[in-house]
């Protein structure tokens, strides 16, 4: 299979991804308080989002085994970008606001599990980029690449390598 490229809306902050609650102890039943962590309905609408945009794309199956995930995030350009680049040269981008690449790579992978990929679990090899803002807006560029499983000892048993 060939590596399969998908432009996806930026994510959502891993901080807004999850939420917990606190459920109170109950003296009559003796049960202790208890803290609940779930997925959030703004993170339940990113990964459905995703899942349309992945679909539309012509990926209708998970790609299975391992893979390789290439992320390059691109943050919203401020309205003042060009002022910010007259002014940081080069390394304006740095002032731009942009989400985490680790926190970005967890929800991704996340949104991707199901849909894209069988499983987070078969990820080997994540390269992670931040980019510099553009005029295509806030989004994520992912490429997907299947891996294959190489079988570098099989000679040693009278198979073929």
């Amino acid at each position: 299979m060939k590596p399969i490229t998908l432009t996806l809306p930026y994510p959502v902050s891993a901080n807004a991804y999850w939420a917990t609650r606190i459920i109170p102890a109950n003296r009559v039943k003796q049960k202790p308080a208890m803290a609940i962590t779930y997925v959030t309905k703004e993170a339940e609408a990113y990964k459905t989002e995703v899942g349309w945009k992945i679909r539309a794309a012509g990926l209708l199956q998970p790609i299975t085994g391992r893979v390789q995930i290439d992320v390059r995030l691109f943050p919203a350009r401020p309205q003042d970008w060009q002022k910010r680049q007259r002014q940081e040269g080069a390394s304006w981008d740095d002032t731009v606001r942009c989400i985490d690449l680790d926190n970005a790579n967890k929800v991704l992978l996340d949104a991707l599990k199901g849909v894209a990929i069988e499983d987070d679990r078969w990820v080997r090899r994540i390269v992670a980029e931040r980019m510099e803002p553009d005029a295509e807006g806030a989004r994520v560029v992912l490429t997907i690449t299947p891996l294959a499983v190489a079988q570098p000892q099989a000679g040693l048993f009278g198979e073929a390598a």
